[in-house]
């Protein structure tokens, strides 16, 4: 997913621009952190006093130069309005949080009005019509067909969530101030790994991203992919 973004912020941004970036729902700040390393003035958006924790503990073994340009906030993305005025940010990210969020569009709304114009807006979600495709790989037969009629699922926390469709969001976005600009698929061959898994290295691991890399980009494999990876541009 790293890549697919900054493959969008190269064609959007000069090279060199340092961005205003916010993190909405940023967890222990892997994204964040990246971006700042990169240069950007980022702020990150998290409700969980316990990710803050963790991300204020990485930050702190960053260079001065990093901790300056990286603030975090405790706060909830749907209240972004609360913290920041319209137009504040050249890139929105909300990457794993929509499918914890009940007003969904609301929230969207939301985050396309503390876009630039012009600026970037990036959402990870939960692919619900995919659903089945885990439950089907591992033989779960009965979750898989339970899964076809359905967009809530259990997810690797124990917690019943929402998938999202790519047809409802592209509406959604359309009705925004950030209408949807590209999408790709993310997990499309990893997703049914153990979480204990240890990752592969070296040419193995290449070999692995590449494939990702070409089939979240690639129809028909994006469309069955774990997670959606959709960029929504704010209107000049």
């Amino acid at each position: 997913m790293a890549r697919q973004l900054d493959e969008q912020l190269a064609a959007r941004f000069p090279v060199g621009q340092r961005l205003r970036v916010l993190d909405v729902g940023m967890g222990q700040g892997t994204q964040a952190l990246r971006l700042a390393r990169a240069g950007h003035k980022v702020t990150g958006l998290e409700s969980d006093s316990g990710m803050l924790q963790v991300a204020r503990e990485a930050l702190a073994h960053e260079p001065e130069g990093i901790r300056e340009r990286f603030r975090m906030i405790e706060g909830d993305g749907r209240d972004t309005g609360v913290h920041f005025l319209p137009g504040s940010f050249d890139v929105v990210l909300c990457h794993g949080v929509l499918m914890y969020v009940e007003e969904r569009d609301a929230m969207l709304a939301g985050l396309a009005r503390m876009l630039a114009p012009g600026g970037l807006l990036s959402l990870l979600v939960r692919n619900a019509d995919a659903l089945a495709m885990r439950a089907g790989l591992a033989g779960d037969w009965d979750r898989a067909l339970t899964a076809f009629d359905t967009d809530t699922y259990t997810n690797r926390l124990g917690l019943q969530v929402r998938g999202d469709r790519l047809a409802s969001l592209t509406a959604t976005l359309a009705g925004s101030a950030a209408p949807l600009h590209a999408w790709y698929g993310v997990r499309v061959f990893t997703d049914t790994a153990a979480d204990d898994a240890e990752p592969p290295s070296g040419d193995e691991l290449t070999r692995l991203l590449a494939a990702e890399d070409r089939a979240g980009r690639t129809d028909p494999y994006r469309s069955v992919a774990a997670l959606l990876h959709l960029c929504g541009v704010r209107g000049q």
